[in-house]
């Protein structure tokens, strides 16, 4: 099953569901308005949006009996949840915060193999698929960050890795944009990230772990996660390889100490394989290996006017979740 965000009814949107080649769309504002009534109550309202997805999917012209199916237009979309109740990012591509530390001259404690190191961003201003994101200045080291990311269900306190699977509702991929050149102050005051994390991007759709088949298994998406810049390819790797914790080890440390609400939101890190021959999913990735091989970055950060596209697709070459598509601008 797939579902969106439109951009109408609110500020947190109107869920529809979507077929799965992306061509259309039903609101089903009749079972839940939006995807946190839906994550709300997901029990008893995931059978009822089941049945709307299997019918719009049933016929190519159009949705069988369905009433109210229009074309699906990602311009449309809000992120699935303009607001959440939390977003937890991760860094579970060890070998990216290896390289990353690197560049800043920072060493990597080796707790970093065996205990997932997270972080507590924004999430009442989550940005849409095809948004423009706004930055003050091309001096802070404006970066993409692509990755893959889960939504929960409510979680209770304690939960094991063994029992994560009961809880991960959905699954999408985003772009956790990053100020590359506000990071090493805001983190020499030890108290974690800040101004450094503007507002997240995400894809136009969110899935159901059964959509991937055989391609969501250990708590890993086992599929290339593919960013261009300016139309022009940055990498493409496999966000289910060099994955050092699976989404049922981040579950199980964020919930050591507390519980998860239902619509939380738990982000991957950026995707990094140790085969850098499928390049990169940031920039400042880029710049650490040409610092390695050459002595000096010669990447230069993301300047207003650029474009970054991110997407997955699946065997066939057709977008799992849709594409980000944002523009880098000027805030001010």
């Amino acid at each position: 099953m797939k579902l969106s965000t439109l951009r109408r009814g609110g500020r947190d949107g109107t869920l529809v569901v979507v077929s799965r080649d992306l061509a259309r769309c039903c609101e089903v504002g009749d079972i839940a308005a939006t995807l946190q009534h839906a994550l709300d109550r997901w029990d008893q309202l995931e059978p009822q949006l089941r049945a709307v997805s299997d019918q719009l999917n049933e016929s190519s012209a159009g949705g069988g009996n369905l009433t109210g199916v229009t074309p699906f237009d990602p311009e449309h979309c809000a992120a699935p949840m303009p607001r959440a109740y939390q977003w937890v990012d991760g860094s579970a591509y060890v070998n990216h915060v290896e390289l990353v530390r690197k560049a800043r001259g920072a060493t990597m404690p080796e707790s970093f193999w065996t205990d997932p190191l997270v972080y507590q961003g924004g999430s009442d201003n989550l940005l849409g698929p095809r948004d423009d994101v706004p930055f003050p200045s091309e001096e802070f080291g404006i970066d993409l960050e692509a990755e893959v990311a889960i939504i929960t269900g409510d979680t209770p306190m304690g939960t094991a890795s063994v029992a994560a699977d009961r809880y991960i509702r959905l699954l999408t991929i985003v772009n956790d944009w990053s100020l590359r050149n506000l990071i090493p102050g805001e983190l020499a005051k030890g108290f974690g990230f800040y101004q450094s994390k503007p507002a997240t991007s995400f894809a136009p759709v969110v899935v159901t772990p059964d959509e991937l088949g055989a391609q969501w298994r250990d708590f890993r998406i086992h599929r290339p996660l593919v960013s261009h810049i300016n139309n022009r390819l940055l990498g493409q790797p496999n966000a289910g390889v060099d994955m050092t914790f699976g989404f049922d080890r981040l579950l199980e440390h964020i919930a050591r100490t507390r519980k998860l609400g239902a619509g939380t939101i738990v982000g991957s890190g950026t995707v990094s394989n140790y085969d850098r021959s499928q390049g990169s999913s940031c920039l400042a990735e880029v710049r650490t290996l040409e610092q390695i091989e050459h002595g000096a970055a010669q990447t230069a950060f993301l300047r207003f006017g650029d474009h970054v596209r991110i997407e997955m697709l699946d065997d066939s070459g057709r977008s799992i979740f849709g594409a980000l598509d944002n523009r880098v601008v000027c805030s001010t």
